[in-house]
């Protein structure tokens, strides 16, 4: 077993997730070096998870919302996800989070891990601030320092790529640096892939000295001065080509009023590296890198490299040794750099310097001391690393769910999962209003995240043998025309008669069959149905809103309902109709949905529960081993199944805002849903 497998085997792994604002397959140094940290995390067992803007792509990420930057499209803000965030970390929480990005969602990310009490890394990888000057908004330089001192002041530490900007971010007051350096894939990155062809394409015969800029075309990187370097090196050696590889808001005028130079615009993989190694010097004229990947990667490929004595340059090359360098700040000494550069036969022992400093630079080393920052601060913060992603299972009898209405934006399908993966029970009663059928048939669409309700069910009905009844709501009602109907443990019926372990006998039904208007006028029923729909729509914008101004939930359903008298008197009768049911069914107790009401009451001696739904209230029913029936709610469920250490940081509410509005709102029917309590 070599090093790295026994590591592999006896570390303790973690459950990491990374927010950024870029990721793989952008083209930067930042989406790079998080792509080779997470596969160095993930090569040591760790579970990995990125959220980033961008496409969807691939298992172990998923993408947020994000604006293009004005004036440079291809780079893509974050929007603040608190919601999603706090969302998906009560449900899963890491041990640590990193965020690599101080946009708004890099902002939104630290406040909930903090909230929330997780361990909070931010990375600083981009002096934005200091972007401000090259964009003729220096002024604002000061207030984007402020800014980011208040963005990584909330963090646990900030973990810096050099000793320059280490030092840089303690004189500016910032807390807790930690110094993390970086790498090069030098198996990629290799003079063996100097490409003829290549060289042809550019113009460039077999001793033709080819000079390449590799970055970002913007004014931030100092491309003036890269083309300053390109024109008098050009005048020293006429026969001299110059390449500049990337992209950016800058390359259109620059290629422009620039025709002698080659713009190869973005390379990726083996091309990029066959670019390197094809040609012979390379400028690095930025002044504002935090480190400059860029840098090593040229190294790597037998390139002269000329850059300024900071950042990475400053850690790894000697001048005269294996590259050249200047004073920063010094763009006369750059250029005479430069102009030395061009006499590329004089420095051949440079290429080769350059090769060999690079051989020990691997990233694994660097992914390792990643991961050895990242296990400091979680046990700085007192958390046992590990075991806050173990779920314990809520062990009942019996689980009532109703009104889940699959076939909906609004229905709360990952929460019900959530449910069914961590509860252990003997019976599954789906009390009706399962799937949608009336909103699909007016265009409803059925999403991936849907069959996998339906596929979690039948996996507890095949997996645990767990005995699962399905009966059919008004939502649901295309079942009718087949019921009863048994499939093995799996039974289709319109009504259900369940019995406690004491004998005792409860009716099941959906309900609607004591709604006047979903059985004497359906078209008033999904009339009803299409206007609670839009009300919950309007009830998420209206919320995003009052959030981005800082004010808190309001539920808009909830003025509503206060406003309409009927819908108490609605739920009374609705409640004594089902009521005289049970009775007449020798029953002592009655379970139904149908109404979004959860309810656990005695009316008249006789037990009367209602499970809510999985719209708003997010609640089920639960009958215990013994046989009592309580309702429980989402979050009370999370309290209970979540570790002790997870549930007690459990954001209370966090589920996109829904369950303000349903504490506040939980003895209380939802009039909109149903069409009737306006008729009334």
């Amino acid at each position: 077993m070599n090093l790295h497998e026994q590591k592999v085997e006896t570390a303790i792994k973690m459950r990491i997730e990374i927010v950024t604002d870029t990721y793989c397959p952008d083209v930067n140094g930042v989406a790079m070096t998080l792509g080779q940290l997470v596969d160095g995390l993930r090569s040591f067992g760790h579970l990995v998870y990125i959220i980033h803007t961008g496409g969807a792509g691939g298992k172990g990420e998923s993408s947020v919302k994000s604006v293009p930057l004005p004036g440079y499209s291809e780079v893509r803000v974050g929007l603040p996800g608190k919601g999603k965030l706090s969302k998906r970390w009560s449900r899963k929480r890491p041990d640590v989070v990193y965020v690599a990005t101080e946009s708004p969602l890099g902002m939104s990310a630290i406040k909930v891990a903090k909230k929330m009490e997780i361990p909070v890394a931010a990375g600083f990888h981009t002096n934005f601030h200091h972007y401000m000057k090259q964009y003729k908004l220096g002024k604002m330089q000061d207030t984007a320092l402020r800014y980011l001192r208040r963005v990584h002041g909330l963090a646990s530490c900030t973990i810096a790529p050099s000793p320059d900007v280490r030092d840089m971010l303690v004189r500016d007051g910032f807390q807790n640096v930690y110094l993390l350096g970086r790498g090069v894939d030098v198996e990629l990155f290799d003079p063996q892939k100097r490409c003829a062809k290549l060289r042809m394409e550019w113009g460039a015969r077999a001793e033709t000295p080819v000079v390449m800029v590799v970055g970002r075309v913007a004014p931030e990187k100092n491309m003036e001065l890269a083309i300053e370097a390109f024109d008098l090196m050009q005048r020293s050696v006429p026969d001299v080509r110059c390449v500049i590889v990337g992209d950016g808001p800058s390359r259109e005028l620059l290629e422009r009023n620039n025709r002698h130079i080659h713009f190869a615009g973005v390379q990726r993989g083996e091309a990029l590296a066959r670019h390197y190694a094809s040609a012979d010097v390379l400028l690095f004229p930025s002044e504002t890198e935090t480190f400059g990947n860029v840098l090593l990667e040229g190294m790597a490929s037998g390139m002269i490299t000329v850059a300024y004595d900071y950042a990475a340059a400053r850690l790894h090359t000697r001048h005269g040794e294996n590259g050249l360098v200047a004073p920063k700040g010094n763009p006369h000494a750059f250029l005479k750099m430069a102009l030395q550069a061009v006499k590329i036969n004089q420095l051949e022992p440079l290429r080769a310097q350059a090769r060999e400093s690079t051989l020990k630079l691997g990233w694994g080393e660097i992914a390792e001391s990643f991961e050895s920052c990242l296990m400091t601060i979680v046990r700085d913060a007192g958390m046992p690393i590990g075991q806050s992603r173990r779920r314990r299972k809520l062990s009942v009898r019996t689980l009532f769910l109703s009104d889940i209405h699959l076939g909906t934006d609004a229905s709360k399908a990952r929460e019900v999962i959530d449910v069914l993966k961590h509860t252990r029970c003997e019976r599954i009663v789906l009390n009706g209003d399962i799937i949608d059928g009336w909103a699909l048939k007016r265009g409803g669409k059925w999403r991936s995240i849907h069959t996998r309700v339906v596929r979690t069910v039948l996996k507890k009905l095949e997996k645990e043998k767990t005995e699962i009844i399905y009966l059919r709501g008004n939502h649901d009602d295309f079942m009718t025309t087949f019921l009863p109907i048994a499939l093995g443990k799996l039974k289709c019926v319109s009504e259900y008669i369940h019995t406690t372990p004491e004998g005792e006998r409860y009716l099941v039904l959906h309900g609607d069959g004591f709604d006047s208007v979903s059985t004497g006028h359906k078209w008033i029923a999904v009339l009803g149905s299409i206007g609670y729909d839009t009300l919950l729509n309007v009830n998420r914008i209206y919320n995003r809103y009052r959030k981005w101004r800082g004010k808190d939930y309001y539920s808009v359903s909830k003025a509503i309902k206060a406003r309409v008298k009927s819908a108490v008197s609605f739920v009374g009768r609705y409640q004594e109709k089902l009521v005289e049911l049970a009775v007449k069914r020798k029953c002592s107790g009655i379970i139904c949905g149908h109404i979004h009401t959860p309810a656990d009451e005695m009316i008249d001696g006789i037990h009367y529960l209602n499970s809510g739904d999985w719209v708003e209230t997010l609640s089920c029913i639960i009958e215990n081993q013994n046989g009592g029936f309580e309702i429980l709610y989402y979050d009370e469920f999370l309290s209970r199944t979540l570790p002790e250490q997870a549930a007690g940081h459990l954001e209370q509410p966090c589920f996109d805002r829904v369950l303000n509005e349903n504490i506040a709102d939980r003895s209380m029917v939802d009039s909109s849903h149903r069409a009737d309590m306006h008729a009334s």
